[in-house]
């Protein structure tokens, strides 16, 4: 996806081989229900796929003192742990695909944050980098109490911004990586105003499932129709006053809050002791103060080639291998580093 899309949302360039009901759609936004039903062949080609083939299992994590329950996926029996935060508009299957191929070498948890997913929490539209840390950090000590084992924050989009401030709080000891999947600060924040309007262009409503995941493919905001299976569900939830599926998440609700996600960001990833790993769909992406952080050797970067702004749904066997390499190039095992994973 292009730069100007902050939180993972869906791009604003219909591809030229839609044909002209699908750009009708795409432009009148909140349009009724799009009245043509899904064919047979769309509805085997854009069916649901299940989590399980990916991840291992699913849990619901209660947080103490509080009526939060935060959804999660796992996978792996071993290894370092890669802590997963999907961007705004996602969810934490975004990250099945990857997981897959991780779970080999590695565990991996994702979560839904809150307002997205499967996650229920008091307040879905407090959506400020500090509550969305604090989830973070509170699901982290439900799992693992008092002695975690080492932790890989790979975080994309929205969620590279939480990753980022989670580190930055130096809350986490066992703190061994952080992975920012296509956000750099200088873009986010030159890009805020055009927030609202990615937002509204987006097509609305969905007469079901299938449909949204075949306007995701075609829209250009995931370019991989597997992944797309997989995600797109639990990003949906069934308005039973419109009788059609909307956007779980209310990000058109949280506006006082996109700043604070990218304020610092580049700072705060440079300044975090931990290896550090960035991955850009475009060099453009690059802000005076990475750029230079870059050229010090101050973190590793791979521009990946090919892909949209969801690097980890668009090629996820890629991005898997490159997280892999991370943790073996950074001896991080299961305890922290210089235990070299084989």
């Amino acid at each position: 996806m292009e730069s100007s899309n902050l939180a993972a949302l869906p791009e604003e360039n219909v591809e030229e081989q839609n044909n002209q009901h699908q750009r009708q759609e795409v432009a009148s936004a909140f349009a009724s229900v799009p009245h043509r039903p899904a064919t047979q062949s769309s509805l085997q080609k854009y069916s649901p796929l299940d989590w399980k083939d990916y991840f291992d299992q699913e849990d619901d994590i209660k947080i103490p003192d509080s009526n939060d329950v935060f959804h999660v996926y796992m996978a792996g029996t071993e290894g370092p742990v890669v802590f997963c935060l999907h961007g705004g508009g996602y969810s934490g299957l975004s990250f099945a695909l990857s997981a897959g191929k991780i779970k080999e070498k590695a565990r991996v948890v994702s979560m839904d944050l809150r307002g997205h997913g499967k996650s229920i929490t008091e307040n879905d539209l407090d959506l400020s980098v500090e509550t969305m840390c604090n989830d973070v950090l509170a699901v982290l000590n439900a799992i693992y109490g008092d002695s975690p084992p080492a932790i890989v924050l790979a975080g994309h989009s929205m969620g590279g911004s939480i990753a980022v401030h989670v580190a930055a709080m130096k809350k986490l000891s066992s703190l061994a990586g952080l992975v920012v999947v296509d956000v750099v600060e200088g873009t986010a924040m030159a890009s805020l105003i055009h927030m609202q309007k990615i937002l509204s262009s987006r097509m609305q409503h969905f007469s079901s499932i299938e449909k949204a995941i075949e306007w995701s493919v075609k829209s250009g905001s995931l370019r991989n129709i597997d992944s797309a299976r997989l995600s797109i569900p639990t990003t949906l939830k069934y308005d039973e006053s419109k009788k059609c599926y909307v956007y779980r998440a209310k990000l058109e609700e949280t506006e006082q809050y996109w700043r604070g996600w990218y304020e610092g960001l580049s700072e705060k990833f440079l300044s975090s002791p931990v290896p550090k790993l960035l991955l850009l769909a475009g060099t453009d992406r690059l802000d005076r103060t990475l750029t230079i952080g870059q050229m010090q050797g101050k973190y590793q970067m791979v521009v990946v080639r090919h892909t949209g702004h969801a690097i980890q749904e668009d090629v996820p066997d890629e991005f898997a291998s490159l997280i892999l390499n991370f943790i073996s190039r950074n001896r991080i095992g299961p305890h922290g580093a210089f235990a070299i994973i084989t």
